[in-house]
């Protein structure tokens, strides 16, 4: 009884030696195998690159000091998996914001000139309507011109009565005070009016060109909405600018 039970605990110390020489070499060649299985196997990837002198380089990582650079990852078979393009310069990189900014001003314009159109067309139904509302523009600026023309004739008039004082009343004598200063604020005030008669005739040639303008886009959008036949047919034809009033 005693020898049998010493052979069976000789056997199992002998099953524990091996069990622990056999299970590290399997799990190391185990270890192997994956390792050198594509599943297992780390990605090694070569990258394509040129260098200042225009030499190409094929390294298995780019150096730190060509990050910028662009290039090709190529993978074990040599096929091309991936490219990488070349940072930008500083130069390119103003040309870049530069052509954005360009983009954004032209996205504005356009979107500018659809209000544009949206409002002319929802303002003007006919080009009558489109004449009336010049000549009310034209005609509000008559008007200022025609007071400021009023005005300047009696400033004048009374500059003539105290100049015929000076020669008459006050010759070879200093004209009073209240009088030279009148005088003063006579002239100051015709040169004013004379500003602004000036400046409302510059604005009655803005707004002839305004709605002229109008008018030419109007016809335009109507075309492009298949509009009357009539409106086509003398596209090209704008009234006449009303005249400016004659300066004084």
């Amino acid at each position: 009884m005693v020898s049998r039970l010493e052979t069976r605990v000789g056997r199992s110390a002998s099953r524990g030696e091996w069990m622990r020489w056999v299970l590290p070499l399997a799990g190391a060649a185990l270890l192997a195998l994956a390792l050198a299985s594509p599943s297992g196997a780390a990605h090694a990837a070569t990258y394509k690159w040129v260098d200042e002198k225009g030499v190409i380089h094929y390294t298995d990582k780019m150096p730190p000091e060509e990050m910028n650079k662009g290039r090709i990852e190529l993978n074990k078979q040599g096929v091309p998996v991936k490219a990488t393009e070349p940072a930008p310069t500083p130069e390119q990189r103003r040309a870049m914001a530069l052509a954005e900014q360009r983009q954004k001003e032209i996205a504005k314009q356009q979107d500018d000139q659809a209000r544009r159109d949206r409002a002319l067309l929802s303002s003007y139904t006919s080009e009558s309507e489109i004449d009336l509302a010049r000549n009310r523009s034209l005609r509000t600026i008559e008007s200022v011109v025609e007071s400021s023309k009023a005005y300047s004739e009696q400033l004048a008039k009374r500059k003539a009565g105290i100049e015929a004082k000076k020669k008459t009343d006050y010759a070879g004598k200093p004209l009073p005070t209240p009088l030279e200063r009148e005088l003063e604020s006579i002239n100051a005030e015709l040169a004013r009016q004379d500003e602004l008669i000036t400046q409302k005739q510059k604005e009655v040639v803005a707004v002839n060109a305004r709605y002229d303008a109008d008018k030419k886009r109007w016809r335009e959008l109507i075309a492009a909405k298949g509009g009357e036949a009539a409106l086509l047919s003398d596209v090209n034809a704008l009234p006449a600018a009303a005249p400016a009033p004659a300066k004084r």
